[in-house]
């Protein structure tokens, strides 16, 4: 006998996977392994149903790959120690994820000698070229497979090849998608299919419970969030969930984020991250006060393509490690505690308590005294510095006169 082809079915729970796992099996013949690349966004239960339902619809084995440990040392600290933001507003929640669940989902598959790889991406959107082009380079043998893609498959079409084979589950297309992740949840649909309108109250997972104020100390070591009022935490994803739970019972995070998309249509999302946001906050608040004007300065320029090639599948670049190596070579001064006073929706920063401290000097202070020159000396320097206005409007009378 011939033996069965292997093909590993990047499997979310969702109608695409599951959809892809069953036809696979039922009409192609593979022998189908389900893997579940979790970056942080499963539950305990949802992970469990997912076993279940890989086993109902036709897959030989199912295994769930824990890669939130690498997602962070990987990629996520580095995204913390640039700051990043896509368009100043969007914290890569999600989208920064989709890499290395392809990336886990392509060592199983050459773990176990897979002949083919498949995926639920349709053609409308990124997470099509983030998952082909990771597999492109893990696994360059191995075939791609893409049916609600290659297909263009509706909704009721997979539901009711589905149903029609015995597998009955809830997959009613939801006014609002969400893609949960350690690293903030993306909102999709409603209102943001119309550019004139913003998200209801009731569209986001986490409501609003506590009023008034509060303050939050972050702790920072080399760049890296070691502590939350007053607890140390080695674990790096404990202290980001533990930020998450005190700033999502205020409603903090939210936002929309409009930006060009990898397929070159724009795109819009909402969005609720609070521990992004405020460690983000905290850490860009503690820079100030301890990098210099041109640390502070590169540091944003390369960080910022950082967070472009990440959000448009280019992590593989090599050029990727060299920003990464520079990004943490940044951080060896970035070490204190920050001070946020948290409120409904907002926060602000307070005050920070650092060894690195510049604004701590010996030379003066701003606006107060100077110690490390004397009147004499600013006179000079002031003058000099002046010199190239002073030689070019000597030389432009006419535009001089103008001023």
């Amino acid at each position: 006998m011939t033996a069965k082809k292997k093909v590993v079915v990047a499997f979310s729970g969702g109608l695409d996977t599951s959809y892809t796992v069953m036809y696979l099996a039922r009409e192609k013949g593979y022998e189908v392994y389900a893997a579940c690349a979790n970056t942080g966004g499963f539950s305990p239960e949802q992970l469990k149903a997912n076993e279940e339902n890989a086993y109902k619809l036709g897959a030989k084995e199912y295994v769930t790959l824990d890669v939130t440990k690498e997602y962070y040392d990987k990629s996520l600290r580095y995204m913390i120690y640039g700051n990043v933001l896509r368009n100043g507003t969007y914290p890569i929640s999600v989208s920064s994820e989709r890499i290395f669940q392809g990336m886990a989902i392509a060592r199983y598959a050459r773990k176990i000698g897979a002949d083919a790889i498949a995926h639920g991406s349709t053609g409308a959107g990124n997470d099509q070229v983030r998952f082909d082009m990771t597999f492109l380079v893990m696994c360059p043998d191995m075939e791609i497979i893409t049916l609600t893609r290659d297909g263009n498959l509706s909704r009721k079409e997979e539901v009711d090849y589905l149903n029609a084979h015995g597998y009955f589950a809830d997959f009613t297309k939801l006014k609002y998608s969400y893609n949960v992740g350690i690293w903030g949840t993306s909102i999709c649909g409603g209102e943001i299919l119309d550019s004139k309108q913003g998200l209801p109250e009731t569209a986001y997972l986490k409501q609003v419970e506590k009023q008034g104020s509060e303050i939050l100390e972050l702790e920072f070591t080399k760049g890296e969030l070691t502590g939350v009022n007053g607890k140390r935490y080695e674990d790096r994803i404990e202290a980001i969930q533990a930020v998450e739970k005190i700033g999502a019972a205020y409603g903090i995070g939210r936002d929309m984020h409009v930006g060009d998309t990898i397929i070159g249509i724009k795109g819009r999302v909402g969005f609720e991250a609070a521990a992004p946001m405020l460690i983000i906050g905290a850490h860009k608040f503690l820079e100030k006060f301890t990098l210099s004007k041109w640390q502070q300065y590169w540091k944003d320029q390369v960080a910022n393509w950082y967070g472009m090639f990440l959000h448009e599948s280019q992590y593989l670049e090599p050029v990727m490690r060299d920003i990464e190596a520079m990004l943490t070579e940044s951080q060896r001064n970035v070490t204190g505690k920050v001070t946020l006073e948290l409120r409904p929706l907002s926060f602000s920063t307070v005050g920070v308590d650092s060894p690195n401290d510049l604004v701590k000097s010996k030379l003066g202070e701003y606006g107060e005294t100077q110690k490390g020159w004397t009147a004499e000396d600013a006179k000079g320097f002031i003058k000099v510095l002046s010199t190239p206005l002073r030689v070019y409007y000597g030389n432009h009378e006419d535009e001089s006169s103008e001023l």
